[in-house]
């Protein structure tokens, strides 16, 4: 594991914020590291305001998607609106329809199946909208690289909206509106938006065309913060805002469908976390074990005693993908050893029985035991499916494109991506992808890394920074809780292994004479030995609060030790 101490930013900057904010200098550091440098900039991190949203005409095509779409509805057109069946696509679907027929009853929704048609838009989709005579479709997380796709619907007279914020192509395709910030010629100023973000700025442009105001809108953010949390995008700017208010929704009055989740879990208020670790899974799992459309139904429900029965069909998929991943990663992690690729750069395994609806989360459990990038192939209709996965700092779409001759289709993120290929090439793709990773990487990315914010001492540790730490929620991409190191710690003679096996560490440590803190390390109890004999040693940690029979105390939740 590699410990990395993040730059410390300007002095003059940091006693400058820590004047104005009246605040230590460490509290300072950390705003500064996450590009907050005033107070005017301070007021808007630690109070998000839904005024702080920008214009959602300042996207490009924004004007003309909203005059499409009320053309539609003055006309009585038929509208289906379509999106991914991961989190993202199921809960922008079940925003942008729920929505649309809150005043408007011609809308459907159409969710592609993960293994008949795959991902984005498809064929079949458009099929369905030109028999049952839908002439819009509002796609959804998708559709920025379907020029195909779009073009073979315009033949049928079915107009494309996309809403997307996946890299888009070359070229774009013949759509009558394409929303995406990450467009080159759209200078929309935030282009981190997930896509169910993006159809949260449509709806706010159709409201503000019937009077609506932001407020109005604010039901519909459980579902954005949802998706922000699920699809890893940076929880800065536009982002923090709606996923600091959607986390509010979700904890004061969610939607029916995160009522029957929320009360299947022991839980009273949730943290962005949670809805990336309870929620999140169990929307994935319906797509991945049966079909996306019971998401959407789960999250447009009304009726809370219906909620529950869907809630509870989602919570056996969920049981089911447990299962499934857990088993599919050991043959996986057994392919490498009988294959003798414990050691290269990469890992790309097949096996054509496994369940294509859990082999991206496969990808990612086999880097937490050889961490370089991978992929995961399966066997889907004649061609194989992959998801690849990528370790901190190395671009595997990048690397995938130095593969394209052997690629059919692929598409996705920095750090996550889809591509499909023919079952004869996967000899020859999975050769070239190791050597471009092996002539691209830097090899100290092969080493896990844990980056800290600053170095501290423990009499710094006061209830005081936990409830100023606390303010800095929501957590994620671009503001992640903050991780600090200190050195010379002492055990005070009660370190030991806990839990099975004593697989997670639990101590309590003074330093040159400070109060004692506790402190536990999950899946660190290899490392007991580094601690007893009260030998000083260094650490890596948050800091966290412990509730214990009604008592609230701070402690070390530990990354690592040496």
């Amino acid at each position: 594991m590699r410990w990395t101490i993040k730059a410390k930013p300007e002095e003059q900057k940091i006693k400058e914020l820590a004047k104005a904010l009246n605040v230590d200098d460490l509290v300072a550091q950390l705003l500064v590291q996450r590009g907050v440098n005033t107070y005017e900039e301070a007021k808007l991190f630690f109070r998000p305001e839904l005024e702080h949203l920008h214009d959602p005409f300042l996207m490009k095509d924004m004007d003309i998607a909203v005059a499409r779409i009320e053309t539609a509805i003055n006309e009585g057109e038929n509208i289906l609106v379509f999106g991914d069946y991961d989190v993202d696509g199921t809960t922008a679907v079940a925003l942008m329809s729920s929505y649309l027929l809150s005043f408007y009853p011609n809308v459907a929704t159409y969710i592609p199946d993960r293994y008949a048609e795959g991902y984005g838009v498809s064929y079949k989709g458009i099929d369905f909208a030109e028999d049952n005579n839908f002439s819009l479709i509002i796609a959804l997380d998708c559709g920025v690289k379907a020029v195909d796709k779009v073009a073979y619907a315009k033949e049928k007279g079915v107009d494309f909206i996309i809403c997307d914020h996946h890299r888009p192509g070359d070229t774009l395709p013949d759509a009558i509106a394409i929303l995406d910030p990450k467009r080159s010629d759209c200078n929309y100023p935030y282009d981190e938006l997930c896509g169910c973000g993006v159809g949260f700025k449509l709806i706010q442009a159709l409201g503000s065309r019937q009077g609506e105001t932001i407020e109005d809108l604010i039901p519909y953010l459980d579902l954005v913060a949802t998706a922000i949390g699920a699809d890893i995008v940076p929880i800065t700017g536009e982002n923090r805002v709606l996923a600091y208010y959607g986390l509010k929704v979700i904890n004061t009055n969610p939607r029916a469908g995160f009522k029957a989740i929320i009360s299947q879990i022991n839980k009273t208020i949730l943290t962005i976390t949670d809805v990336v670790f309870i929620i999140a899974p169990r929307i994935n799992a319906a797509g991945r074990m049966e079909h996306g459309q019971h998401a959407v139904n789960l999250l447009t429900e009304t009726n809370l005693t219906q909620a529950e029965e869907f809630a509870a069909g989602i919570e056996k998929f969920n049981s089911d993908r447990k299962g499934l991943d857990k088993e599919i990663t050991e043959e996986a992690l057994l392919q490498i050893v009988e294959n003798k690729e414990e050691e290269g750069f990469t890992s790309v395994v097949y096996k054509d029985t496994w369940h294509k609806g859990v082999i991206g989360i496969v990808a990612s459990r086999l880097i937490e035991t050889y961490y370089r990038p991978t992929l995961v192939f399966t066997k889907s209709g004649d061609k194989l499916a992959a998801s690849a996965r990528s370790v901190k700092g190395f671009d595997v779409y990048n690397a995938l494109e130095g593969c394209a001759e052997f690629i059919e289709q692929f598409g996705g993120h920095k750090y996550a991506a889809g591509l499909t290929l023919s079952e004869d090439q996967y000899s020859s793709f999975k050769a070239q992808f190791e050597k471009v990773v092996s002539e691209t990487i830097d090899p100290e990315l092969l080493i896990p890394e844990i980056g800290i914010d600053l170095q501290m001492d423990l009499k710094d540790i006061t209830p005081k920074l936990m409830r100023i730490i606390n303010q800095f929620a929501p957590f994620g991409p671009g503001n992640m809780t903050p991780i600090f190191m200190t050195d010379n710690l002492k055990d005070t003679g009660y370190a030991k292994g806990v839990g099975e096996d004593g697989k997670h560490l639990k101590f309590t440590v003074a330093q040159n004479g400070s109060p004692t803190i506790g402190g536990i390390g999950f899946n660190l109890g290899d490392k007991l030995s580094i601690v007893s004999n009260k030998k000083p040693f260094s650490a890596v940690f948050n800091i966290d609060e412990n509730e214990w029979q009604g008592t609230v105390s701070l402690q070390l939740k530990l990354k690592d030790i040496k």
